[in-house]
Parts: C-alpha cells; sequence; structure tokens
C-alpha cells in the first residue's frame, strides 16, 4: 500500500481533530435504519482513531438534497444505529459549518465522536466549492477518507478536503485499495473476468477496458443476448440490445487481439414469462424458441465457467450470470459463485466482487462471506473496473 498514504503513516492523534468522510448513505424506513452494512464496515477505523485519542468529526452524505435542507435528507435518524454499532455515544450538529459545527466541535473530548450534518445540504458539496472545503476543513487537523464508495466524486468532503490537511485512507478504504490491486492493477495471473447483468450499454467502458486486462471474460445475463445476436444466433424475445450488436462484434475483435478468451453460453435456460418458477426448459443458445426468453445460462455454460475459474488465479466479478432474483433461473449464478467461493476458501484464488446486483447475488448464494473481498461502493467499484481515476483516491496519493 506505499502508492496511497494510510493511517499507519499519521503518526501521533491525540488530541487532533480527525474530519473522518464515512458513508452513511444507507436505507431507512419509518426513520429506522434497516440494514447497518455501511454503518458496520466503518465502525472499526472510527473506534481506532477515537481509541488513539483523536476528537472524530464524520462527514458524510445522505441522499440527493442538491444544496437544499430537507427532513427526508437529515442524518439525525441514523445517531442511533451508529452509536449502537460502535458501543459508545455520538454527538450530533445541526450543519457540517457554521456556529453548530464549531460549537460542537469546540465541545469534544479526546476520545469523543461527533456527526455533522449532510454536507451534500450544502451546494458547494458537489461543487467542490473552494469556500465550503475551506470552510470544513477549518474544524480539522487530520483528514481520513472511509468513503470509498464516494470516491469517484469530486466533491469537497471526498477530495478539496485532501489537498487542505494531511490526509489519509482509512481501514476500509485502504482494504478496498489493496483488494483491487491484486484484482486488477498488479493480479496474480491468469486472470478471469465475469460480467453480468441486464445492459451492454451500462458497461461498454467496462468491457472495454477489461478486455486489455484479463486474459479470460465471462459474459453472463442479459448483456451476452447482445453478443449472441451480435454473432448471429437468434435469442427469442429475451432482453437484447440489437442496436449495439456492433459493438459487441469490436468488443469480441479487441478481446481477440489481446488474447483476451471470451466465454459466452452454450446453452440457455428460457422461458416463455419473467416471473418465479415459469415453465421452462434447457436450450443450446442457438436453438432458443422464438417466443421464449433467456433467463439463465445453463449447466454446460456453468461447467465451462468453472473450469475457466479452475484455471485462474485471480477473479474480479461484477454482476450475475441470469434472472438470479427468481428461481430457478438464480442457479447458474449460485453454481459459479459457490465454485468460486471453494476455490477462495482452499486458498487457490483471489477473488474480488463488487456492485449491487452482485453484492446481493452473493449474499443470496450463502459465499459473500468466503470472496476475498466483496465491495459495497457500486459506483465507484465499477469506474475502477473501467479504468477510470478516482479523485478521492487520486487525492491520497503518496508524494514521491
Amino acid at each position: 500500500m506505499s502508492a496511497f498514504r494510510t493511517l499507519d503513516d499519521a503518526g501521533s492523534l491525540t488530541g487532533k481533530r480527525v474530519l473522518m468522510r464515512v458513508d452513511l448513505n444507507v436505507p431507512m424506513e419509518n426513520g429506522r435504519v434497516t440494514d447497518a452494512t455501511r454503518i458496520e464496515r466503518v465502525v472499526p477505523t472510527i473506534r481506532e482513531v477515537a481509541d488513539k485519542g483523536a476528537r472524530v468529526i464524520l462527514l458524510a452524505h445522505f441522499g440527493r438534497p442538491k444544496g437544499k435542507r430537507e427532513k427526508k435528507d437529515s442524518l439525525e435518524p441514523v445517531v442511533p444505529a451508529l452509536s449502537q454499532v460502535l458501543g459508545r455515544p455520538v454527538a450530533f450538529a445541526a450543519d457540517c459549518v457554521g456556529d453548530d459545527a464549531d460549537r460542537a466541535v469546540a465541545a469534544l473530548k479526546d476520545g469523543d465522536i461527533l456527526l455533522l450534518e449532510n454536507t451534500r445540504y450544502h451546494a458547494g458539496e458537489e461543487k467542490n466549492d473552494a469556500a465550503f472545503a475551506d470552510a470544513l476543513a477549518a474544524n480539522g487537523d487530520v483528514y481520513v477518507n472511509e468513503a470509498f464508495s464516494a470516491a469517484h466524486r469530486a466533491h469537497a468532503s471526498t477530495e478539496g478536503l485532501a489537498h487542505r490537511l494531511p490526509a489519509y485512507a482509512g481501514r476500509e478504504m485502504q482494504a478496498e485499495l489493496e483488494a483491487l490491486t491484486k484484482g486488477l492493477e498488479a493480479p496474480q495471473r491468469p486472470v478471469i473476468a465475469l460480467v453480468g447483468g441486464a445492459k451492454v450499454s451500462s458497461k461498454i467502458d467496462l468491457l472495454e477496458n477489461l478486455v486489455g486486462k484479463v486474459d479470460m471474460l465471462v459474459i453472463g445475463g442479459g448483456m451476452a443476448n447482445t453478443f449472441l445476436h451480435a454473432q448471429g444466433k437468434a435469442v427469442g424475445k429475451s432482453l437484447c440490445e440489437k442496436d449495439l450488436a456492433e459493438t459487441a462484434t469490436r468488443i469480441l475483435a479487441a478481446a481477440e487481439k489481446a488474447g483476451c478468451r471470451i466465454i459466452l453460453p452454450v446453452d440457455a435456460v428460457a422461458a416463455t414469462e419473467f416471473k418465479a418458477q415459469a415453465p421452462h426448459e434447457t436450450v443450446p443458445v442457438d436453438s432458443v424458441p422464438e417466443g421464449s426468453m433467456i433467463l439463465d445460462a445453463g449447466p454446460r455454460s456453468v461447467a465451462e465457467i468453472n473450469a475457466a475459474i479452475d484455471g485462474a488465479k485471480t477473479l474480479v466479478w461484477n454482476g450475475p450470470l441470469g434472472a438470479f432474483e427468481l428461481a430457478p433461473f438464480d442457479a447458474a449464478t449460485v453454481a459459479a459463485a459457490k465454485h468460486a467461493a471453494a476455490r477462495t476458501k482452499a486458498g487457490q484464488l483471489v477473488s474480488v466482487a463488487g456492485g449491487g446486483d452482485t453484492v446481493a447475488a452473493l449474499n443470496h448464494a450463502g459465499v459473500a462471506a468466503d470472496f476475498t473481498y466483496v465491495s459495497t461502493a457500486g459506483g465507484a467499484f465499477l469506474e475502477w473496473l473501467e479504468g477510470k481515476a478516482l479523485p478521492g483516491v487520486e487525492a491520497l496519493r503518496a508524494k514521491g
């Protein structure tokens, strides 16, 4: 991790005001947190910094208020869940800058924890406004970024602050960067990437970047249908972006030139209705009935994917292989996920996964905990895979 400054480089934090950017954009219902996963991930760093005698000041966004103060986007209802997971009290300030924030910060003692109100209540946050970043920085001595999920945004609290205070990656950010480095930047080869999901259009940049970086690329989910169509196969009434056939052909050609083996489904589970337990049949991909739609990869495809995973040392996974939310069209995703997890547990595979549907799919398969690393970052994880520089990460790079 020498490329990035981490808490190991921060020196003594006793008595220091540590502005820590975290992701508390958690799902809420009736004023209560319904999934505390993101809270649980940042708590170890909050505890570590507080236990070192720092005065911890948490910065976070919630929702998309676009510079307007709306009660539904307040972070105050998150405080009880945060305090419960931390096992210690958390103070709250009704603003992230100005008199309310200044008073709350001034009242802190060593080891105390304070959550400031939604940074996006101020238009200067998303604009990365210099004056707003200065106002945030005025209440800190050190900056810690523990929100990889927001690192693809050049906002005041994710990028601007890193240029105004000594800046370091938190432990979760550090783990994410280490995992992604192992996955694509400096991986053990051969590398296999598994990319699924509904549409090619949302993953063109991702596919074009991966064919030049990995040894094998599995394309699954609805997006595989566009590639099958581009190869002249009839896909019935399957989800298919026929206008992107030329793009798919270009990606296939780029893969061949780069020496990247593309793995597409060879058989499919097809049904006439998109619903759970719909009557279905397994057919070769060149024999999909006209009135049917492909809803999952078939067993021969899974066997080919699993054999490819056996020949790899690193796996990068983004997206499901089929309509995993609907049984029995989850079979391919579950089978491949369990196989990858078993290889990982046996020490034969480094497996890095991320993206919203991916996390849900791996949880559905019951194997998320067995992967080397599962990112909850969504957009930031995707942009990293696309080969894009992330402003919040670049600001933490070690100089020299």
